[in-house]
């Protein structure tokens, strides 16, 4: 939501909870401050805000507004990020902050991403309503609520950068996994500082033309692609989403140089997920997609060679599965963020990593599992819960 109401003065707002300067700037010679996190590449002018709204300029230094202030906390199915070939069944912390830098007419969480805080009303609230969480609780937050990652999800991570690269760097050291959810629009070194610390990410390519994302988006594609390979040079394991919305990205041409892409890029791309569209934010007299159109966009990612793909946002249980792509077994079922793996699962290395085998064919198939995963790796029941109700009674979270 675009904030209406006036902005806090500055001697004020620089001593409020979340603020600190920002990683990922430089000044130019005429002034202004360059915000080089992603590839908006804000250049901000003194007491004004980047697109995201979440960096200011005050003093000639660039801020962070939300450091470890998390507008939402929920302890999901790993399913629901969607992330399919990593750590099934297993359930994850769960934070967003508010802000976004892109301007979606569609998002489905336009309440946070379109927020800002650093003016006085925000739906009502003050502008100092986020709770603190700093990453230095993750991993005890992790353990209290009985998950096994944390996801940085709900609006763009790359936005708060400073606090998810310090908690992705903690739960990776205490053995828990990390994971993004992200829009693609960060840029190069940012990503390679948090690589190390960061497991999994799914990216959501909006769209295979740049018209649509200049357009419903206020971005690019380019930066989007460049980000994908990035992930896959480094070794993160990476899944993408292509959200279909009607009149916009769904006619079989674009989609087919999207799955050409995506068959092309080099590294191992594991899974596609195409994603039915609901009307939402400034598209709602848009309808929702066809199922016939997912099932278009099913068939013409398996003629260009895809392996694994999904729709999702639809109750559809034969495009849930994952299919063996060597024999065609089932070796997940799911509906929903229900899920029941039937997969083998031997140690494929002396360190105690373990892999997923075709329960029929027993060829080794491309899913992340945990070392524990014969304890982890059961069927599970995809329920969502707030991480207040998560957590054992009698360690309350600080409210």
């Amino acid at each position: 939501m675009a904030a209406t109401a006036p902005s806090l003065p500055n001697d004020i707002l620089i001593h409020a909870p979340g603020v600190r300067e920002a990683a990922y700037w430089h000044k130019e010679p005429g002034g202004k401050v360059v915000c080089d996190l992603c590839a908006q590449l804000c250049k901000i002018n003194e007491g004004h805000v980047g697109v995201c709204g979440v960096r200011k300029v005050m003093g000639d230094k660039l801020y962070t507004l939300v450091y470890a202030l998390p507008s939402a906390g929920h302890i999901d199915p790993i399913e629901k990020k969607p992330l399919y070939h990593f750590h099934p069944t297993t359930r994850v912390l769960s934070f967003g902050t508010i802000g976004c830098n892109m301007r979606c007419r569609h998002c489905q969480n336009f309440e946070i991403s379109q927020a800002r805080p650093d003016v006085t009303k925000v739906q009502g609230l003050p502008a100092n309503y986020l709770q603190s969480v700093p990453p230095e609780d993750v991993v005890s937050l992790i353990e209290r609520t009985g998950a096994q990652g944390i996801a940085w999800t709900y609006n763009e991570p790359t936005i708060w950068f400073e606090t998810n690269v310090e908690g992705c760097r903690r739960a990776h050291e205490a053995g828990y996994y990390a994971v993004w959810v992200s829009n693609g629009f960060a840029t190069e070194e940012p990503m390679r500082e948090i690589a190390p610390y960061l497991d999994a990410i799914n990216i959501d390519v909006k769209a295979f033309t740049d018209n649509f994302y200049r357009k419903v988006s206020n971005a690019r594609l380019q930066p989007v692609l460049d980000c994908v390979e990035l992930c896959l040079e480094l070794g993160i394991h990476t899944e993408l989403t292509y959200l279909i919305i009607p009149g916009e990205n769904d006619e079989p041409q674009e989609i087919r140089n999207f799955c050409r892409w995506v068959a092309e890029v080099p590294g191992d791309l594991t899974a596609t997920h195409f994603s039915r569209f609901h009307p939402d934010y400034k598209m709602m007299d848009k309808g929702e997609t066809p199922a016939k159109t997912l099932e278009m966009a099913y068939a013409i990612a398996k003629e260009e060679g895809l392996k694994y793909v999904y729709n999702g946002n639809i109750d559809d249980p034969a495009r849930e599965m994952t299919y063996c792509h060597h024999c065609g077994a089932v070796n997940m079922k799911r509906r929903w963020f229900d899920t029941t793996p039937l997969f083998k699962i031997r140690s494929v290395g002396d360190d105690g990593e373990k892999g997923a085998f075709c329960r029929e064919c027993d060829k080794r198939l491309p899913i992340v599992l945990p070392k524990d995963a014969e304890r982890r790796i059961r069927p599970s029941i995809g329920v969502i819960q707030s991480i207040y109700d998560a957590c054992v009674p009698d360690h309350p979270l600080r409210k």
